[in-house]
């Protein structure tokens, strides 16, 4: 049997989890949760931690979780815990990710190194291709996690990988107000980008550090950060739906990712600053079902500026928000390397300003 391991995870907006276990071969041994959390009854810790026993360690962690629900309803069924067992601040997820964690399979924000890279000003094409470029070397373990700010100086529609080029932009006003339309690699919805008028990062992290996280849950978990960084510049935010942030005054912001094969996450994010809702909407198609979704009557209200909220230059809350992310995680600057740079101009030109590609949903 091997030395102890263990494990932690914090669940966004929720408690800490630890696990502490041995291996003995290719099984799990000797497992104990503790944590912050609230369990009842007592006797439900005992069951989970048996309901770990033996099992392979290089079961997932739907798979951990799935074998901790079974156990607890059936002792539950059998009368053995008495009441049904109530789980605030955690659940079994949680437990079998701080598990995986225990064993390396799953990482944490404290495993890596994080690099800065300011490329300075890109086209947008240039932008989401370069996504695309960091996020193949981190796969293939040329580079490791990387976060930037995008800056770039032409208007643009960014359009999500599967929407509609039709149903989501009106051609002929983009054309007329010069607006650059754009399909990036990632879901999610439109994102109108006018120099100085929004915050835009994107974060490329390996995929053991979402490991077992839902869509839903690893958008929280990665902008957590943002949250708290909203709160240094005297915004109170909070995640609402799949994968906007908003405030008490209306949305802030909506992210997307990208899951690539090989374990690279893309994670980016686009905050409204100061936009020109009139302009956007003559070139975005935003129907009345989206606006009702969110709960608002005008596209307006939907999109709630940065800049009204903090009364800081969109420099000073940037700089504020790398501030923040330096304070909580490991990070060095690093720049782009001149090979780098050159793929991401030849795939800007080869795919992302390739007409056949930004209409490849018509």
């Amino acid at each position: 049997m091997n030395e102890r391991l263990h494990g932690e995870y914090k669940v966004p907006g929720g408690k800490l989890v630890a696990v502490d276990l041995s291996v003995s071969g290719d099984h799990l041994a000797e497992v104990r949760v503790s944590g912050d959390f609230f369990l009842d009854p007592d006797e439900a810790l005992t069951v989970i931690d048996r309901a770990l026993g033996g099992v392979n360690t290089e079961t997932a962690v739907g798979e951990l979780a799935a074998r901790i629900d079974a156990d607890l309803a059936r002792a539950t069924a059998e009368g053995i815990l008495g009441v049904p067992v109530t789980m605030v601040g955690f659940d079994s997820r949680a437990v079998a990710i701080a598990v995986r964690r225990a064993l390396g399979r799953s990482t944490g924000w404290s495993d890596h190194t994080f690099t800065y890279l300011d490329p300075g000003v890109l086209d947008p094409t240039e932008h989401v291709a370069l996504d695309q470029v960091l996020a193949r070397e981190l796969a293939s373990g040329e580079r490791g996690p990387t976060f930037r700010f995008w800056e770039w100086q032409n208007p643009a529609v960014v359009i999500g990988s599967f929407q509609s080029l039709r149903n989501e932009v009106d051609s002929e006003a983009a054309e007329r107000l010069g607006v650059q339309v754009v399909r990036r690699v990632s879901g999610g919805g439109a994102m109108f980008m006018e120099a100085g008028n929004c915050i835009t990062f994107s974060l490329v992290v390996p995929a053991t550090l979402v490991d077992g996280m839902s869509y839903e849950a690893s958008y929280a978990f990665l902008d957590e950060w943002v949250l708290t960084a909203l709160g240094q510049v005297g915004v109170q935010a909070h995640y609402a739906g799949l994968n906007d942030i908003a405030s008490p005054a209306g949305k802030i912001a909506g992210a997307a990712q990208k899951r690539f094969v090989g374990g690279a996450v893309l994670h980016h994010v686009t905050m409204a600053y100061d936009i020109d809702a009139d302009k956007m909407l003559q070139v975005l198609r935003i129907g009345r079902e989206k606006l009702s979704d969110k709960g608002t009557k005008s596209a307006n209200k939907r999109v709630d500026p940065v800049r009204s909220q903090t009364h800081l230059p969109r420099a000073e809350v940037m700089a504020s928000f790398l501030s923040t992310f330096r304070s909580l995680y490991r990070v060095v600057d690093g720049e782009l390397t001149a090979s780098e740079l050159a793929e991401a101009k030849q795939l800007a030109e080869t795919k992302f300003g390739n007409p056949e590609w930004t209409a490849r949903v018509p």
